[in-house]
């Protein structure tokens, strides 16, 4: 079954939930901020996009900015980072049984269904 990470907020994920539901297919919505990944999710989502962290990191975010920019955390620290900062995590992701993507652009939401 599909998954898509969500923030209802973001013009991004509301593009990619539309794609997903444009398609037909069964797709669940995960509006994480709300319900937030743990370590081993994001590590899990991690290998599925086939990033490291530090490219699932939102770095223009303020909290980023602030808080850990200036920091040389490693990865396992990066994970817990967004962990517990949630906003840090780009959007949206599409997961599947064995693969992710980060749907923007939009296009690599329907490359991923296809």
């Amino acid at each position: 079954m599909l998954k898509i990470y969500h923030n209802t907020r973001c013009k991004k994920s509301r593009e990619g939930l539309q794609v997903l539901e444009e398609s037909g297919k069964d797709f669940e919505v995960r509006e994480y901020l709300k319900d937030t990944l743990s370590e081993k999710e994001i590590t899990d989502l991690l290998q599925k996009l086939n990033m490291a962290p530090i490219e699932l990191v939102r770095t223009e975010e303020k909290i980023w900015k602030e808080d850990y920019r200036d920091r040389d955390l490693s990865d396992k620290e990066l994970i817990r980072v967004m962990a517990e900062n949630p906003k840090l995590i780009q959007r949206p992701i599409v997961e599947t049984k064995h693969k992710a993507v980060i749907g923007r652009p939009a296009s690599n939401i329907e490359e991923l269904i296809g």
